[in-house]
């Protein structure tokens, strides 16, 4: 995608309290920021990652010793929606990646080792518009929970569907789902699950590994995500965080698959199929240095 069309999608998130707060942050006139913002989309992905945003917003910038805490300038930061949050920890990421060699990777619980793939988590947040959708997905989750439609209910032969509330981090219920929607809606399935299977991988990847899915569970999962019965027991026995790569790189690319529309905005969720392990590595360095600081974290942990 171009600027202007990242740069919109970008537009169609920020409310006019974060155009303002990003005009502020620049020494820009606020009064007229939003509508000039609105009308120069273009204009918002270098604000977005301008380092005196991220100040604003996140306080002094994060160093080596000590990750960025949502500390500094409070009055500012309190009029930022959570989707101008993580875009400007996305753009951050991009900035600190730019200087580094190696990123810790959780090889187990507490415990990092470095991996030299530095250059590769650059080049995948070199995309503006995978940037903004990390961003996208970030923002998604700050509320976990959505209505989707159950299989018919009632007398032998009704064909009324009742809303059902779930929990979208559970996937073995969101896979379930793939059962009772009309076909139509199973592309906007499968391309949460793969949201689901990024985002615990990317910012939890502790529960992901320590709440592994069990063998009945991860039958269901790669059933649904529609992998060969003869790669299905190797993967079955795969780590946590492998299996769940697998899974949310083969929903992606059924997603785009399914896809009535192959917009340039879903052409995204197709590179990101190819690319999920970086995707899930740039966000463990986003939530290391952005979301988790000492004390108050922006997601709490998923419910066990």
């Amino acid at each position: 995608m171009d600027g202007a069309l990242v740069g919109s999608g970008y537009a169609d998130h920020l409310t006019d309290a974060d155009l303002g707060l990003l005009a502020k942050a620049v020494d820009q006139p606020t009064a007229q920021a939003a509508p000039w913002l609105r009308a120069h989309p273009e204009q918002l992905l270098g604000l977005v990652g301008d380092p005196r945003v991220f100040q604003a917003v996140f306080g002094a910038p994060a160093t080596a010793a000590q990750p960025a805490r949502p500390t500094g300038a409070p009055a500012m930061a309190a009029l930022a929606s959570p989707f101008l949050i993580f875009a400007v920890a996305v753009h951050r990421a991009a900035s600190e990646l730019a200087t580094m060699d190696h990123v810790p990777e959780r090889s187990a619980q507490r415990l990092r080792v470095p991996l030299f793939d530095a250059p590769q988590l650059r080049d995948f947040l070199g995309s503006a518009a995978r940037r903004l959708f990390l961003a996208e997905l970030l923002a998604s989750f700050t509320r976990n929970a959505a209505a989707y439609r159950s299989a018919p209910k009632g007398q032998p032969g009704a064909r009324q569907a009742r809303a059902r509330r779930i929990s979208e981090l559970d996937l073995v219920r969101m896979a379930g789902l793939l059962d009772t929607v009309p076909e139509a809606e199973r592309a906007g399935v499968y391309r949460r699950l793969g949201d689901v299977a990024l985002f615990l991988t990317g910012v939890f990847p502790d529960y992901a590994e320590a709440h592994a899915l069990g063998p009945v569970s991860a039958a269901r999962l790669l059933r649904a995500a529609q992998v060969p019965v003869r790669q299905q027991d190797q993967l079955a026995d795969a780590p946590a965080i492998d299996l769940f790569e697998h899974l949310g790189a083969q929903w992606y690319r059924t997603a785009w698959g399914l896809a009535p529309a192959r917009t340039a905005r879903l052409a995204v969720v197709a590179e990101v199929a190819e690319r999920f392990r970086q995707a899930r590595r740039v966000l463990n360095h986003i939530a290391d240095r952005c979301l988790f600081p000492q004390g108050n974290p922006w997601f709490a942990p998923p419910a066990r």
